[in-house]
């Protein structure tokens, strides 16, 4: 069965959100929702998420996934704000340990934050599959970018979340803690061992000027075309680019809230005692 397909592109955190579904009143799971978050004010809303939950209602879908591709630096993820409210189980790569271990040394965060994956309902492992009511699902770990990126494969579809981006823009960065060109050019190579034909899914476009924001290309078009790692391109003149462009690049604007958030499965840190609760800002420390 071909999976159908909805994308929601979020264009403050130039994001694209994905509902995957087998059919009309069938089963689906929702890929890299976006929580608003205004780093002016601190206030949070669920706009964009609330496009999905709409979209899902308006399908009859029952929710059985929520699924992020890694724990993102640019944007806050809906997820524990979309099972509140359409049920489903939020998963994520087994390797987001890793990243949760890091983190919580940077964010000294509380002693009751265990960096053992508990914040989410599954942990998914590399070639683990999984049902999407009548669709067949693998997770794919793919490194790189961050220890714990995944893409998942429903059938002729991947999402591919940050690995690779559309064919004229490249590749994700490698700069963030954990992150390294090596593994990331070996997991894209992985991905580009697939079918030719099969379908690729981005989680964010940086468009040109000249063009729109897209998120849909091929196996096909990424070798022949992508300006990063198309078919010739060597490990190690990859490997190059890929150090010699992270070191021009800013810190997401988001990152640090972002993380925060993402490490715990999309909920907010506990409030403290005067019911607030708080987002840290570490100083010299990323």
């Amino acid at each position: 069965m071909k999976p159908q397909i909805e994308a929601f592109f979020d264009d403050a955190t130039w994001t694209v959100s994905y509902v995957v579904f087998d059919e009309p009143g069938g089963h689906c799971a929702l890929v890299d929702s976006v929580l608003d978050y205004d780093a002016k004010s601190g206030r949070t809303r669920t706009h964009s998420a609330d496009r999905l939950v709409a979209f899902v209602q308006s399908k009859g879908l029952t929710v059985q996934w929520i699924l992020e591709t890694h724990a993102h630096a640019d944007h806050l993820s809906a997820a524990h704000y979309l099972r509140s409210k359409l049920g489903g189980k939020i998963a994520i790569g087994a390797a987001i340990t890793q990243v949760q271990e890091v983190f919580k040394a940077i964010f000294h965060l509380e002693p009751e934050f265990h960096p053992d994956g508990s914040q989410f309902d599954h942990l998914l492992h590399d070639e683990e599959v999984f049902s999407i009511g009548q669709l067949e699902a693998k997770a794919l770990a793919v490194p790189g970018h961050t220890p714990a990126c995944m893409a998942y494969q429903i059938e002729d579809a991947v999402l591919v979340g940050d690995t690779l981006f559309m064919p004229d823009v490249g590749t994700a960065r490698c700069d963030f803690p954990g992150g390294n060109a090596h593994t990331l050019y070996q997991s894209v190579r992985k991905l580009l061992s697939l079918p030719a034909q099969t379908r690729l899914f981005m989680c964010h476009d940086y468009p040109p000027a000249e063009r729109a924001p897209a998120w849909q290309t091929t196996v096909a078009a990424q070798r022949a075309h992508n300006i990063h790692v198309h078919d010739g391109m060597t490990e190690a003149a990859f490997v190059e680019l890929r150090t010699r462009r992270d070191a021009t690049l800013d810190m997401p604007v988001l990152i640090l809230p972002s993380v925060q958030v993402n490490i715990r499965a999309g909920a907010m840190p506990p409030a403290e005692d005067n019911g607030v609760t708080y987002l840290k800002i570490p100083v010299n420390a990323l």
